[in-house]
C-alpha cells in the first residue's frame, strides 16, 4: 500500500509513512473485505459509515502534521483504523463516535493492536463536543457544510483543526488554524469529496 499507492500520490511524511506501516488496516473491516482492505477506495462498516480510502488518509494525516507532544479530538471513531493511526502520531487521543456498536468494535480492535493512549466517548459530536482542557489539533474525518464555532472556540492557541468543507462534489481540505485568543486563519489544501456528518448544520437552501 505505501510504496504502490501513498508515497506515489505524494505522502511523503516519515512519521506518517511510518504509523500508516505499523497499523494493519485489514484487521478493521469485516473478514469479507479483508482482501480489498488496501485498495484506494472507501470501505463499508456498517450503520452507513465508511472508512476512507489509504491515500485520502496519508494526505489528510499529512496536512495537519501532528506532533508527538500534542493531543488530539478525533470525531468519527469508525471501526477504529484511524484513531490507531492518530494515536501513533500524538500524545493522547480524545474519540467520539456517534454509534455505540461502532465505537465498541474500535474499542476491541485498539486493545488488539495494543493501542493504550486513547479515551473512546459515545455521542454527536456535529455540534461541538465538550472538553476539560483546550485541544492542539481536531480532526475529522466527515465532512460538513458549516464548521461548529464551538470546534475553533476549543483550539489552543496555535491549535489547528482539520475540516473537510462543502457539500456534494464540491468540498475542499481545511486547515483552520488558532493564531491568537480571536484570531483564526484558514489554509485551503486540496479538493475531496466525502460523506457527510451525521447531524451536522446544513447551509441554508436559496431557491428562485
Amino acid at each position: 500500500m505505501l510504496e504502490q499507492q501513498v508515497r506515489p500520490s505524494d505522502v511523503l511524511n516519515p512519521r506518517v509513512l511510518e504509523a500508516l506501516k505499523n497499523i494493519a488496516r485489514d484487521q478493521f473491516v469485516e473478514d469479507e473485505l479483508s482482501g480489498i482492505a488496501y485498495a484506494d477506495t472507501s470501505l463499508p462498516i456498517g450503520y452507513g459509515q465508511v472508512m476512507l480510502p489509504p491515500v485520502l488518509q496519508g494526505r489528510l494525516l499529512q496536512a495537519i502534521d501532528i506532533q508527538a507532544e500534542e493531543n488530539v479530538l478525533e470525531i468519527g471513531t469508525g471501526t477504529g483504523y484511524l484513531t490507531a493511526i492518530l494515536a501513533q502520531l500524538a500524545n493522547h487521543i480524545t474519540t467520539v463516535e456517534i454509534v455505540p456498536e461502532l465505537s465498541a468494535t474500535a474499542q476491541n480492535n485498539l486493545e488488539q493492536a495494543a493501542v493504550t493512549n486513547v479515551t473512546f466517548h459515545i455521542g454527536d459530536a456535529s455540534h461541538g463536543w465538550p472538553l476539560a482542557d483546550r485541544i492542539d489539533v481536531i480532526f475529522t474525518s466527515a465532512s460538513f457544510e458549516i464548521i461548529p464555532e464551538t470546534y475553533l472556540q476549543s483550539l489552543t492557541i496555535g491549535g489547528r483543526m482539520l475540516a473537510v468543507v462543502g457539500k456534494g462534489n464540491n468540498m475542499t481540505v481545511q486547515i483552520i488554524r488558532r493564531i491568537a485568543e480571536r484570531e483564526w486563519q484558514t489554509d485551503t489544501v486540496f479538493e475531496t469529496s466525502i460523506p457527510a456528518m451525521m447531524n451536522a448544520e446544513k447551509l441554508p437552501e436559496f431557491k428562485f
